[in-house]
């Protein structure tokens, strides 16, 4: 792994610290990634908070319709949309003061990358906490 946003470090100071992550892209749709992503945070404790234009409540979490609605701090913004979608995700994490970002599978924005990190934050690309749980997350 010689990409800088799949390092392991990285990976599990992020699943180890973030408490709360936002889910962007969340809906209450059983047959998509997220919605089972999220369902598998929370059993690892984590609070996940639906983002998603609709605004709904998913796996009892109040949604919001953007990451600027939401009224409490969000430590990780995991992001499940596409690869061109994806740098004005970034970028509203850094607006809204979140600790990481999370690209999902085969999302991949590497300007997005950079600016995310310049702005201090953590950010892990092509990766999906499920996967990386088993060989990273907290014992």
């Amino acid at each position: 792994m010689s990409e800088p946003w799949g390092d392991p470090e990285k990976i599990r100071r992020v699943l180890a610290s973030g408490d709360t992550w936002a889910v962007v892209g969340l809906s209450n749709a059983p047959g998509r990634a997220a919605y089972s992503v999220a369902r598998f945070l929370q059993q690892c404790g984590k609070r996940v908070v639906p983002v998603h234009p609709a605004a709904e409540t998913v796996h009892g979490e109040p949604g919001y319709a953007s990451l600027a609605d939401i009224p409490f701090p969000v430590d990780v913004v995991d992001v499940f949309r596409r690869s061109e979608a994806a740098g004005e995700f970034a970028d509203q994490a850094v607006e809204i003061g979140a600790k990481a970002v999370w690209f999902q599978l085969d999302v991949v924005d590497e300007a997005a990358y950079e600016r995310a990190t310049a702005a201090g934050l953590d950010v892990v690309m092509d990766r999906c906490p499920a996967i990386e749980w088993p060989a990273h997350g907290p014992r």
